[in-house]
Parts: C-alpha cells; sequence; structure tokens
C-alpha cells in the first residue's frame, strides 16, 4: 500500500500571466502535483485576487501514485479563464496529503526565465 505524503492546504501567494510573450515560448505557470498514495486526490483550487471576487471550487483530480502538471491559463470557472495580466493567488485543497510545486516561465523578454518553487503547506 503506497501512503500518501505531503500535507492537504496549499497556497501559491504569487500568480502572474503575463499578456505578451517575444520569441518562440510562451509565458506561463504551472502546478504540479504529486499523489504518492494508493487513492485519487480530490482537489479543490481557489484563485483570489487584489480588485474582483475570487474564482472558487475548480476542480481536477489526481490519479493514485499519479502527477499532473496544470497550466494556470487552462483553469476555468464558469467558462472564465483567469485574466492575463492581472496578478492572483492559488489555494489548493485535497482530499488526501499531496507534494505542490509551482513553475514560472518568463518569456516575456528575449533572455527567458524559469522559476520553480514549492507551494506553502498549510499544517
Amino acid at each position: 500500500m503506497h501512503v500518501a505524503k505531503g500535507e492537504t492546504h496549499w497556497v501559491i501567494p504569487d500568480g502572474y500571466i503575463p499578456e505578451k510573450s517575444s520569441g518562440e515560448l510562451t509565458s506561463h505557470e504551472s502546478i504540479c502535483v504529486l499523489n504518492t498514495s494508493s487513492g485519487e486526490a480530490r482537489l479543490s483550487l481557489h484563485i483570489f485576487f487584489e480588485d474582483r471576487e475570487p474564482m472558487e471550487n475548480i476542480a481536477y483530480t489526481v490519479p493514485a501514485r499519479r502527477t499532473i502538471h496544470i497550466r494556470t491559463a487552462t483553469l476555468r470557472k464558469d467558462g472564465m479563464p483567469i485574466p492575463v495580466g492581472v496578478p492572483y493567488a492559488i489555494e489548493l485543497e485535497s482530499s488526501i496529503p499531496v507534494i505542490v510545486q509551482y513553475s514560472r516561465l518568463d518569456a516575456t523578454q528575449a533572455a527567458n526565465a524559469l522559476m520553480s518553487v514549492m507551494a506553502y503547506p498549510i499544517k
């Protein structure tokens, strides 16, 4: 039996999808979720903004002993995506413990930058 590792509640306070990219690559952000358990993880994502109501309860499922990479530009609530050029934050809740990492590819300039950090676990 594979035991769940990680936490059930995570926060990523700094999100931003640039309006423009340069060159061949497109700027993007990804949430990587690792489920080490023998059961599926049911996720609920909440997107918070500085100047508007949050996008709440966006559902995802991570199968047992799998990982998923969620591009934040694909997240939708009632058909609406996260707006580009607007700062936001992410709260992720899971039905079982998971491990969460956040990555950003900034292709707004000719010299691209890739950043990856662990999300902040809430205990």
